[in-house]
């Protein structure tokens, strides 16, 4: 495989997040979102962690009923666990259902509000990394499979390109999606730092929204990801 050493570090990586995961309601206890932190962040890599949507933005509906914005959340607070484990700077645009906007009276208003402010965060913050959490949606419910897109430069080419490669390798086996380039995406059309935004899959597949609401699977899912970035990290 291109990224050889990826296979050895995803399983030392599942044992920690297995174990890990169990203080997560202590870390979570004392979390805050990335917005409010004021601490500078210096000399290395921060992981921006972004669960997409939040508050009256739901996203998408998957086919139990269940909220886009809830499944991001749980999937990034569990990745947020584990870069911890693994001894990387984080910071997280929310920790709770909520909408992060500071303007507006309307929804869109909002929305707009709420977009700029993740891009203002991942912009001021020194070395920053973002990774994106979202799930995707289709009127054809056959579709499945995870899917990165990236923002404007060369490096995030280079990370969603690790990202897809390792998702079909360890959770979708045999899917020839590729990665792309994010185009109409406002968070990733208008940050300066290198990023990443995973539709971990798709909510109108039954088998898959199964998967992406069992915890379990978000582990796996997230020892991937973590796996990957910091593969990628230590190429740099």
């Amino acid at each position: 495989m291109r990224y050889k050493r990826l296979a050895l570090a995803l399983l030392p990586v599942y044992i920690l997040c297995l174990g890990g995961l169990l203080l997560s309601a202590v870390w979570g206890s004392r979390a805050v979102t990335a917005i409010t932190q004021t601490a500078p962040l210096t000399g290395r890599r921060c992981v921006i962690i972004d669960a997409g949507h939040g508050g009256e933005d739901g996203g998408a509906t998957s086919c139990t009923g269940v909220l886009e914005s809830r499944l991001n959340l749980e999937i990034a607070l569990k990745l947020n666990d584990l870069l911890h484990l693994l001894g990387y700077d984080t910071a997280m645009v929310r920790t709770t259902d909520v909408s992060v906007y500071t303007q507006g009276t309307t929804i869109a208003a909002k929305k707009a509000s709420d977009l700029k402010e993740r891009v203002k965060l991942v912009n001021g913050t020194e070395n920053g990394l973002l990774i994106s959490i979202h799930q995707n949606t289709f009127s054809d419910s056959r579709y499945s499979g995870a899917q990165v897109f990236f923002s404007r430069n060369t490096e995030s080419r280079a990370l969603a390109k690790a990202l897809q490669a390792a998702l079909a390798e360890y959770l979708n086996p045999g899917s020839q999606r590729q990665p792309k380039r994010a185009t109409g995406v406002y968070l990733m059309e208008h940050i300066d730092r290198p990023g990443a935004l995973i539709e971990c899959g798709f909510l109108s597949n039954p088998e898959e929204e199964a998967k992406l609401r069992d915890p379990e699977y978000q582990r796996r899912l997230c020892c991937v990801i973590a796996a990957t970035l910091s593969n990628f990290l230590d190429q740099e």
